[in-house]
This record gives C-alpha cells, structure tokens and sequence, in this order.
C-alpha cells in the first residue's frame, strides 16, 4: 500500500468520525428537548389533574356562581401554577358541563354552564421550544417560533348524589296496652311467645343501629367479602341470623345498655334459623353504591318488626290473638303478612329520576310498609227476645221492635205469638234472635314512596321530592272462611250475617219447648263485599334534607285516617236484604213492607256502626300500628347527601 493512499484513508475516518459525533450531538439535543418538554408536559397534567379533582370534590359550579373557577385558581395557586391576568403564557380554563355516552360508549365531555355533572380543566403554559430551533434560527432566513405553547386536559367526575327514603311506624311511645299487642303480635309473626315490657319497647324504639356496621357484622357472619355489598345482599339468610348480627353491633357498641341488649336476645331466641330471606329483601341498595353512603343510622325497633314480618311473609305463619271485650265477648284477631316490607332504600337519585320515564320503571328508590291481611272475629252474646238486649244496644231496640211487630202483623212471618199457651196444648212462639257474631276481613295494602325529583343546586337549598301513597284497604263483613281470607290466589268468598233471624219454638206448656227454628219467620241479612276503603297519593318536598350519615328528615304523608272510618261509611251504604221463610211468600205482602225494610237498613246499619267503631278502632288500628302501618299516617324519612365519597378523574 503506498503511503499515499494510507493519508487519504484516515482523513475519510476523520471525516466519518466528525459527522458521527455531529449526529449523536442532534440526538442528545432532541432527546433533552424531549425530555424537558415531555416533563414540562407532565407539570401541566398534574396541575389540570388536581384542579379538576378539588372542583369537583368541593362541589364547584359555573352557574349561577363561578365556584368552580375559584376552586382551580387556588388549587393552581398552591401546586405552583399561578394565572396571570392578560399573561397567555399561564392560562386555566374550567368548564362544567355533563358526561353523556356516545354511539360506541365512550363517555363524552359537553359543556354546559348549568350543569354539575362533571368539570373540565384546560391548563396551557408556555415554554421555550428547543436548543435545536434557536441553532436553525441563526442560519434560517424564516425563524420557527422560539416558543410552544403546551396544554393539558382534565376532566372529573362530581361523586354521584345519594339518597335514602326509610318508612316507619308512628308509635312514639310504648304504653303497656301497646306492649300487649306488640309482644303478641311481633311473638306470632316470629313463631313463639314474647313478654318484654312498655319500656323495654321504647329502649328499643330510642335505640339507633349503624347500618354500615350492620352490613359488615353480616358480612362476617355470611362469609362474604368485606366491602362486597353487591354479594351480600343477593346471600342467603335466616331471620335468626339477621337479629344474631344487630345484638353483636349493638355489644360492640359499649353504650348501648344491657337490658336493651337482652330483650333483642329474647327476640332472637324465638326467630327462626332456615334460610329463607336475602339481605336484600330487608335493605334495597342500589348497585354501585358508595360505601359511605351506608354510614347512616337505622332504628333497632324498624329493624326487628321488619325481619319479624319478612319471616312470617315467608313462613305459613300468622299472628292468632285471643281478645275479650266487655258488652261485646270474645274476639279472635288473626294477622298475616302477604307482602314483605321495606326498610330503607338508598341508591343514586339521577338515575331513580330518569327510570320513571322507562317502562316499567327502573333505578327506583323506593320503600313501603307491608301489605297485611286481618281477620276479625267477633262472637257477640246471643239476643234473644227484644226484652232481654243489653244497654250496649239499647238504641237498636226499639225501632227494630217496632219493625218486627209490623212485619208480625202483615203476616209475613205466618205465626201467631199467642199471649198464652194453654197447659197441655201445644203452641207455637215468635222467637227473635237478634246478631251472634260476625267476621270482619281487612286486605290493607302498603303505604308507599319512592323518589320522583331532586335538586342539588347548593347544599343550602338542596331537595328531595316523593311521591306518597297509600294504596286502599278492601274490606268485607258477613261470615268469612279464614283459610280463604288467606289465600293469596283468590278473594275469599263471603256469606251474609243474620243482623235479625225470627225463628220459632213449639211449646207445650210446663211440657216446655221443642228447639229453636232459625229463620222459620225469615231473616233480615247483611253483607260488605270486598269494598274499597281510604286511599291517597301525596307529593312531598323535603327542603332542608339532612345529609346520609345523620337522622332522617320525618314528614307526615297523609292527614289522620283509619280504616275503621272507612269500613263504618261503607257500611252506611249497604242494603239490609229481607230473607222471607220457607215457602211461598206473597209478593204484594213484600212491596207493602218495603218502607219497613228501608228503616231496618238505616236502623240497623247505625247500630252495627256504634258497635263495631269502638271495638275495631283499638283492634285493628292498634293492630296494623303495632306493625309500622298506618294508612292515615305514614311517615317516610329522606337523606340527600349531593356529592358522597370523593371525585374521581374521567377523561
């Protein structure tokens, strides 16, 4: 090789080296270009990202204030970022709006000031473009922008608004006689008897349960995960279990008192252990939930009534009461629970709002007493002869007196009730047996509310709006099967009462009388047939509305009623229908009585009226009181909290 050509060769090396080091020097500028804009980048996502987050957590609006602004510029403020007026090269911009799904459901952002679904932060900075574009503009006739301008997009989420509705019984205080019923009613429904006390029922009317705690306590006890509470409600569980999980939270407690503990003991002692009911069917919570917003308070009383009446819609159960009224005699209550109720309902009220417009409804929060099924029956003294009526019914005596001896009189009967019967010849004698007894059957349907609007404008005149009904009462009067008046399938059929039967007796002087003849002379006959009783719908507003982990906020639904006063205007209307005796009767003889007929309804109507209002109004409203139903005065309490939980970032 001549050393020549050698010269010329490394002078190529030199020239390889010299343009190799000129690239790689290209390569470290982009790559700390990169590297500061790429970090420059990420400063900027951070500070969009917490601004978005506070707003949204804070509850920021844009309309009718600018909260959400305020709420940015100091988040900004304090990561660093400070917006200078007029200065584009630090901007912010923060937009509401709402966060609908598109065609490939993907979430969308779309402004819209009036709106607090969600908020977008836009934060833009300016910031020198590279070491490579102030080299090029030192050689380049057309200099490229010494500065980019970088921006950064966030969008949050506002936590979903939560809100609750619970229904509760309106027993404010427990006296002994409530104590009575209570202890037979709540015994029968759970299957066994029970002996707590007035004020052992008012400690636990005052007594509050965490339901948060509740459902981990059950968790625990059921072998679900903590925190799954979308599998705890769909598990199985027996009502023993569900009173076994509220008396631990209450001994965890430390300041719940003994004596309250031991008489929820009692209770559980006689519930039973087959699983037959689900966490859901006490508790109604929405899927997706958060758990904070099951950080409330239940009452221990609502709780334990509730599980007694699932248990018994789902056992053959029901409550039999044995009763003895003075004047009137002995008197069997018989209680049973056809539809479960409903403790407490929490869920997200935007999609509860929205559901009403689906067919059928969905999302609902929604809660409702029980729908019950009472059967009262009544075995009055037996009444025979006008003379011997008691002064409970003194002012049914003598119109219908009257009546009878007119109906004697044109015959009707076709007996004569001779002023003496002679010693040996036999005779016959008019014998007037007045009402023995009577069943009275009482469907009560459940009282109800469910969330139809809400407003969460400002937590200082935020709302909940309801609707509140209660669906209406059938009750029927004359003689009635029980095991027909429970029989979901079917309406049970009912039989007229005898109100006035005119028998007869043969008599033979001191050879005495030969047994009664019932209806020899005819019967007048009384019935209510499934008649609808009450019933309204109510809308309510609840503004102020306390937040999910206080006390509910009580309204009233509906102005005192009772179904006694219903059944006791429906039985004003009804017809009391003559039966006439065996055989043929004359029709002319019936239409000359017809005015006589007309006043033993009205006469007779009035006195059944007297007579039953008395007895049924401590009955049965005692009765369906005792079980949280009051149709005249259902109260629904409402929890709204607007933003529960933390905000989360979206886009």
């Amino acid at each position: 090789m001549s050393p020549r050509l050698g010269s010329r060769q490394r002078g190529a090396i030199g020239l390889m080296a010299a343009g190799t080091l000129a690239v790689a020097l290209v390569f470290v500028v982009l790559t700390v270009d990169s590297g500061r804009l790429y970090l420059e980048k990420r400063k900027l996502q951070s500070i969009a990202d917490t601004s978005a987050l506070e707003t949204a957590s804070r509850g920021g609006l844009c309309s009718p204030t600018h909260t959400a602004n305020n709420y940015a510029l100091e988040n900004a403020a304090r990561n660093g970022f400070t917006v200078v007026a007029g200065d584009a090269s630090r901007g912010l911009s923060v937009t509401c709006g709402t966060l609908p799904t598109n065609a490939n459901n993907i979430r969308v952002f779309t402004p819209d000031a009036t709106k607090s679904e969600a908020v977008r932060v836009v934060a833009t900075r300016s910031v020198t473009t590279s070491i490579a574009t102030g080299i090029w503009n030192m050689f380049s006739a057309t200099p490229a922008p010494a500065q980019t301008v970088l921006s950064a997009t966030a969008v949050a989420a506002y936590a979903p608004p939560v809100a609750q509705l619970t229904i509760r019984s309106n027993l404010g205080a427990i006296d002994s006689g409530k104590s009575d019923v209570l202890n037979l009613v709540i015994g029968r429904l759970l299957g066994g008897n029970l002996s707590l006390t007035a004020a052992g029922w008012n400690g636990l009317l005052g007594t509050n349960v965490n339901l948060l705690g509740y459902l981990d306590q059950l968790a625990i006890k059921l072998n679900v995960k903590a925190g799954d509470y979308d599998t705890l409600l769909k598990t199985a569980v027996s009502a023993n279990e569900l009173i076994e999980a509220a008396v631990t939270v209450l001994q965890k407690n430390g300041s719940v008192a003994t004596a309250i503990i031991n008489d929820a003991v009692k209770i559980q002692a006689i519930t039973p252990s087959t699983k037959l009911l689900t966490v859901g069917d006490l508790l109604k919570v929405a899927t997706g939930t958060p758990a904070a917003a099951l950080n409330t308070n239940v009452q221990l009383f609502q709780l334990l009534e509730t599980v007694a009446q699932l248990s018994s819609s789902k056992n053959a159960l029901n409550a039999a009461t044995q009763l003895n009224v003075p004047l009137i005699g002995n008197v069997s209550v018989q209680t049973k629970v056809i539809e479960p109720p409903q403790l407490s309902a929490i869920g997200n009220p935007v999609l509860a709002k929205a559901g009403l417009s689906k067919t059928p409804p969905t999302d609902q929060i929604f809660v409702r007493t029980a729908q019950v099924r009472t059967l009262v029956s009544i075995q009055l003294p037996v009444l025979k002869g006008v003379s011997a009526l008691t002064s409970a019914v003194s002012a049914l005596t003598t119109p219908v007196t009257g009546v009878v001896n007119n109906l004697l009189q044109l015959k009707l009967v076709g007996l004569l009730d001779p002023l003496l019967c002679l010693v040996l010849k036999p005779c016959d004698r008019t014998d007037l047996e007045l009402l023995t007894g009577l069943d009275i059957s009482i469907e009560v349907a459940s009282a109800k509310s469910y969330v139809t609007d809400f407003s969460c404008a400002s937590n200082a005149t935020k709302s909940l709006t309801v609707q509140v009904g209660t669906a209406l009462a059938d009750v029927s009067v004359g003689k009635v099967d029980s095991a027909q008046a429970f029989f979901s399938a079917a309406q049970a059929v009912v039989q007229p009462v005898a109100l006035v039967d005119i028998g007869v007796q043969t008599c033979a002087g001191i050879l005495g009388c030969a047994p009664r003849k019932a209806g020899a002379g005819g019967s007048l006959s009384l019935s209510v047939v499934h008649a609808n009783v009450g019933g309204s719908s109510q809308s309510l507003t609840f503004s102020p509305v306390n937040e999910m982990n206080q006390a509910p906020t009580y309204k009233s639904a509906l102005p005192a009623s009772n179904v006694v006063g219903g059944l006791v205007n429906t039985l004003g209307g009804t017809q009391v229908s003559y039966v006439p005796p065996p055989g043929k009767t004359p029709s002319g003889a019936l239409s000359s009585v017809s005015g006589l007929l007309a006043t033993i309804t009205n006469t007779l109507a009035t006195a059944i009226k007297s007579i039953l209002s008395p007895l049924l109004d401590p009955i049965v409203n005692g009765l369906l009181s005792a079980l949280g139903i009051n149709l005249g005065n259902a109260e629904v309490g409402a929890n709204l909290s607007c933003h529960m939980g933390r905000a989360y970032l979206v886009i």
